[in-house]
């Protein structure tokens, strides 16, 4: 029962847990707050007290378990269940019909605060054709895994052995049916196997101006510190194609920022950052409807 929920709403066992612990609180709140409400009346028990009570946590419940939800992060989901809800009790048919087009679901791989991630998901949080199905992460404790949270993504924490020398976890992303793959700031270099099973499906950032101090070892600050040591007049970032070599993949996209004369890696960094969170969501939509097209 629990993997049938689990696949119908799309979330890992944590959320799950989260879920069903939701539902509880927020059920014993709306319990609690309804006959508080009926105390005020002065009702004696009775057949019209009951009638009152069944309406008022009929109209309680949504507030309670939308409440109890967001300490737990689990509004997102609870948000669009309750709205599923009201518009099936409205007999709002339209609001329950499936879009025509087939949705695109985007694997976003992060090992870090997932600060790209948290941009690109809020881009997509409106779109009925493109969802951010899958968070990909190497690191049980990074900063993108409680960004999936807050906005009911499921999650796929992946381990060496399996990655390198399994089956990449391949089957996970046919299971999500996941069509394209976005790094953002991903540390793990990817398997031929995954590469070669999704050709031009598999898009990465890098910051600074390729083919100028990529490679092996060159990310975050390393990158920063590089550009400064080489007396670079400007930096920038690359979004690209990923193929077997690191950041050697054909360009989609460049964007510039000047390197001031005293400039320092962390001043550098937040220039760099602030060319990520403008250009990447917009490139890979155009990306998606450029393949669309084709």
């Amino acid at each position: 029962m629990f993997n049938k929920l689990q696949q119908k709403w799309k979330v890992n066992g944590v959320e799950l847990i989260l879920i069903f612990c939701t539902f509880a609180l927020g059920g014993s709140l709306c319990g609690y707050a309804g006959r508080r409400l009926l105390v005020l009346t002065g009702l004696e028990k009775g057949a019209l007290w009951i009638i009152l009570y069944m309406l008022l946590i009929t109209l309680l419940w949504p507030l309670c378990v939308l409440l109890i939800s967001i300490p737990l992060g689990q509004f997102g989901f609870f948000k669009k269940y309750v709205s599923k809800i009201g518009n099936r009790m409205l007999g709002n048919k339209a609001a329950t019909v499936k879009p025509t087009t087939s949705v695109l679901n985007i694997a976003i791989f992060a090992s870090g605060e997932g600060s790209n991630a948290k941009k690109i998901i809020e881009h997509f949080a409106s779109s009925h054709e493109i969802k951010i199905g899958l968070i990909v992460c190497n690191k049980p404790g990074a900063g993108v895994l409680q960004i999936a949270a807050l906005n009911n993504i499921s999650v796929l924490l992946i381990e060496k052995e399996r990655f390198f020398s399994g089956d990449g976890y391949l089957p996970e992303f046919e299971n999500h049916q996941i069509r394209l793959i976005v790094l953002a700031g991903f540390l793990w270099k990817l398997p031929e196997q995954l590469i070669k099973a999704y050709p031009k499906k598999i898009i990465n950032i890098h910051p600074a101006l390729l083919p100028k101090h990529g490679g092996k070892g060159m990310y975050g600050h390393y990158v920063h510190e590089a550009v400064i040591a080489n007396k670079e007049k400007e930096s920038g970032i690359s979004i690209h194609y990923v193929d077997e070599l690191y950041d050697h993949g054909e360009i989609i996209f460049q964007a510039r920022c000047t390197v001031d004369e005293n400039e320092m890696p962390d001043s550098l960094a937040n220039k760099i950052h602030g060319l990520e969170h403008e250009h990447y969501p917009k490139t890979i939509e155009a990306i998606i409807k450029k393949q669309n097209r084709s």
